[in-house]
């Protein structure tokens, strides 16, 4: 596409080439963060299948040991992501909206599920040294290596609540002060609505886990492709 300007100096017109529009990459790292979140969370969950009865001291060391510490590595990449994530968030999209609360509250969030989650990845790691099989498995017991088990049950996955209030906030920029595109405020009240109707009903704090990485993918992904006001 070809322009003309007129330049200050003399009144010349000069024509050349117009600029691309400049695309931002910085929300890919949201996309990373749900890929990475979905396979360390679910996918390298440590549950053993359920018998009669359900999860007993007998059964903990069914635990799959190489799960435990797959999934372990692979989650602190996601925690590193996500603070790199609130980083330039901060950067690039508050200075944008100076004095929005709700874009500190995406930030906020983020900091706040990287916070818990290297927690619940740090007891999954945990898991996979001393469980049974694992390099330090002598270390403890079978009673000691269930204490650890029933805190893998949810560890890696209420951490993901700060994301869903990350959403939350996304939904509200979308819907009410369209900086962002509307059809990612629906998404994000679709996705973040339905585990907190769950948890409301059922009390599992895990709800997040099962929709925030994906929606991080689908919001990367509309942020960095689409037209949103912050990433203009």
């Amino acid at each position: 596409m070809r322009y003309s300007d007129v330049s200050p100096v003399g009144g010349r017109v000069e024509v050349g080439e117009a600029p691309a529009r400049h695309r931002t990459h910085w929300p890919l790292l949201a996309v990373a963060a749900g890929v990475l979140g979905a396979f360390a969370t679910i996918v390298m969950d440590v549950h053993v299948a359920e018998a009669d009865g359900g999860m007993t001291l007998a059964r903990v060391d069914d635990v799959s040991v190489v799960k435990a510490r797959i999934g372990f590595a692979v989650g602190y990449v996601v925690v590193a992501l996500l603070i790199v994530l609130a980083a330039a968030w901060r950067r690039h999209v508050e200075p944008r909206v100076p004095g929005n609360t709700a874009a500190r509250v995406v930030s906020a969030g983020l900091g706040a599920s990287a916070a818990a989650l290297t927690l619940g990845y740090g007891w999954r790691g945990a898991m996979g040294i001393y469980g049974e099989g694992g390099p330090e498995d002598e270390q403890f017991d079978q009673t000691a290596r269930y204490v650890y088990y029933v805190l893998n049950d949810f560890g890696a996955w209420i951490g993901w609540l700060g994301v869903l209030v990350a959403a939350f906030a996304i939904a509200w920029m979308a819907l009410r002060e369209r900086t962002v595109s509307r059809w990612i405020g629906w998404v994000s009240v679709l996705a973040a609505g339905a585990p907190t109707v769950a948890m409301t009903v059922m009390s599992v704090p895990g709800m997040p886990a099962l929709t925030m990485p994906f929606w991080l993918v689908v919001a990367g992904l509309g942020l960095t492709f689409g037209k949103s006001t912050i990433t203009r």
